[in-house]
């Protein structure tokens, strides 16, 4: 879909449909009081018959809206004026799209981008506009035999700003959004695709894909022949179950001017299935693990958007892809494995395995010299018990860090929230037959995995984000939801406009 954005008066609009906010009750946004004073009370009139109160997510579709140049006037309500938040401003704008989409309107301007969410500019309503419209005609329909289309979809739509000043934020606005919905698309569909589709290879094909494609991006492909060279014991005890080979898949994205400028280094855990292996999951809803690449998924959909945006940084991308099975040669609890960094690490359950595919590809990427390190990962149960479908789990052995990506998600309306990372956490993890376990028992479980994880990270700064609770929803509304590729993105572009203030 096309995006612009423009600055007019709403009456002069020629267009199938223009798109106006009401709150409650009954209450014209400025653009709509305006568009009613033109229109003799035309609207104002309706609202008073009680055709629309203003409850958020409420909509009217008036047709010749006397003295205006379009079609339609979609009024949309809005909630409470002082309750209007930024989800709720990103609620109205989906309702907006899917509205439109289903009435026929195949381009649009819309008047939602001028008003007022606390604290937010409009290069932020702009940007997070794009981002909502995009996610709410999202659909994963490809290997349906039939699929359901619009007759007449939305084509183009465009965003109406204040002044002629606003013009440049919002086209750098609309770039940013297009780049941030691509990649969350990539995350999207990646996630949603059937494991026996999306394995190993096909993921390291994805990564192939995306350097043939795009400038300054190279790629390499690790096979299990060379991870086992390198000595990653753990990485290929999770592998030895499945008939499906491994992969670790790296990308790199030179955009600095200083090609040898330390990078931006991502992480993605990347079970296409985890069966649980020995350790068995129950069977209801194992097909949701298929979900457990969510962390690759996540990371490959931030490279795509970074790479789209040319951003002025080097950043690579590491994805540890790998399939979780029960088999004759599967890993067993008990087994005693040792990890490319020498660690020997005794297995007790063959289900906590993103840790240690995670802790060899943790080690094998200090290889970059790099800047910072975030991996992402769909890690455990226990973050959804503690935060819910609503926040990330973030951890991290560097302060600054944790706090550019708490910004960064608060920004990108994609948060997350900090826990702990205290020594006394790490006892959980002795044990008398090797350097540790893998498991620290239920207390804590999410805080004993990131300690897990911090014994491989000791020469640079490092987060993690566990997103077991925020990659995808269950239930009838099953599906990827693409987090955290806005955080990833943000904070990348956060750091990007950090170094272009301190060159200025």
């Amino acid at each position: 879909m096309e995006f612009h954005v423009k600055s007019g008066s709403p009456e002069k609009q020629r267009s199938a449909c223009i798109v106006i906010g009401v709150f409650e009750p009954r209450k014209l946004s400025p653009v709509g009081e305006q568009l009613d004073q033109v229109s003799d009370g035309y609207i104002s009139n309706i609202l008073r018959r009680g055709d629309l109160e203003g409850k958020a997510g409420q909509v009217l579709l008036l047709h010749n809206v006397p003295n205006t140049l379009c079609d339609r006037v979609l009024l949309i309500g809005c909630g409470k004026e002082r309750d209007f938040s930024e989800s709720q401003y990103k609620r109205i704008i989906s309702k907006a799209i899917s509205t439109l989409n289903d009435t026929g309107s195949m381009e649009a301007v819309c008047f939602l981008s001028e008003l007022n969410v606390k604290g937010r500019d409009t290069h932020w309503k702009v940007k997070h506009a794009v981002e909502a419209a995009q996610s709410s005609l999202y659909t994963f329909d490809q290997l349906k035999s039939k699929t359901d289309t619009a007759r007449r979809p939305l084509r183009k739509l465009v965003f109406n700003v204040t002044t002629r000043r606003d013009l440049t934020i919002g086209e750098q606005a609309i770039a940013e959004g297009q780049a941030v919905a691509e990649g969350v698309k990539l995350a999207k569909d990646l996630a949603n695709m059937p494991p026996n589709i999306c394995h190993p290879t096909y993921l390291a094909e994805q990564a192939e894909k995306i350097a043939d494609d795009y400038d300054k991006v190279n790629v390499e492909i690790l096979e299990e022949s060379d991870m086992l060279e390198l000595g990653m014991g753990a990485f290929m005890a999770v592998a030895q179950g499945s008939a499906q080979p491994a992969k670790l898949v790296i990308l790199n994205y030179n955009g600095a001017e200083d090609k040898d400028e330390s990078p931006i280094t991502l992480v993605g855990k990347g079970l296409t299935f985890d069966s649980g292996g020995i350790s068995i999951k129950p069977s209801e809803s194992m097909d949701e693990m298929k979900y457990d690449m969510g962390g690759a998924a996540g990371v490959f959909g931030a490279f795509l958007a970074i790479v789209q945006l040319k951003l002025p940084v080097n950043v690579v991308m590491a994805v540890a892809a790998a399939e979780n099975m029960p088999g004759g040669h599967a890993c067993r609890p008990g087994d005693v494995v040792t990890s490319m960094s020498g660690q020997t690490i005794e297995i007790l359950n063959t289900d906590a395995e993103g840790r240690l595919v995670l802790c060899d590809t943790l080690t094998y990427i200090d290889k970059f010299n790099p800047d910072v390190v975030i991996d992402v990962a769909t890690l455990t149960g226990a973050c959804v018990i503690a935060l819910g479908a609503h926040a990330t789990g973030l951890l991290s052995n560097h302060n600054p860090l944790a706090h550019d990506l708490l910004n960064a998600g608060e920004t990108a309306d994609d948060r997350a929230w900090r826990l702990p990372l205290w020594d006394e956490y790490q006892e959980q993890l002795n044990t008398n037959f090797a350097d540790m376990a893998n498991l620290g028992g239920r207390p804590a479980g999410t805080i004993t995995a990131a300690c897990f994880l911090s014994r491989f990270t000791k020469k640079y700064q490092w987060a993690h984000l566990d997103i077991a609770g925020t990659a995808w929803r269950g239930g009838k509304d099953k599906g990827a939801t693409g987090r955290p590729v806005s955080l990833l993105t943000q904070y990348v572009i956060d750091r990007a406009n950090a170094r272009a203030s301190k060159d200025a």
